[in-house]
């Protein structure tokens, strides 16, 4: 059994939403809710590699440049 937002869940309902496809809409987005928490988690890490990368980059320009 998935996951649902129960006040999506409810605001489906009474919108006059059938109540299988208000709880698949509320499944869907919950769904959508945890890929974006873990694209959340991944994100310092993924800002620290761009960081040694530019900084990496920064150096081999600083070192052709400026002998």
């Amino acid at each position: 059994m998935s996951t649902i937002i129960s006040e999506v869940y409810d605001a489906f309902l009474a919108a006059g939403a059938p109540e299988d496809k208000a709880r698949k809409a509320a499944e869907a987005l919950a769904n959508y809710e945890a890929r974006f928490s873990k694209i959340d988690a991944d994100l310092p890490v993924l800002k620290w590699m761009t960081g040694f990368i530019l900084a990496g980059v920064a150096g081999v320009v600083v070192k052709t440049f400026f002998p």
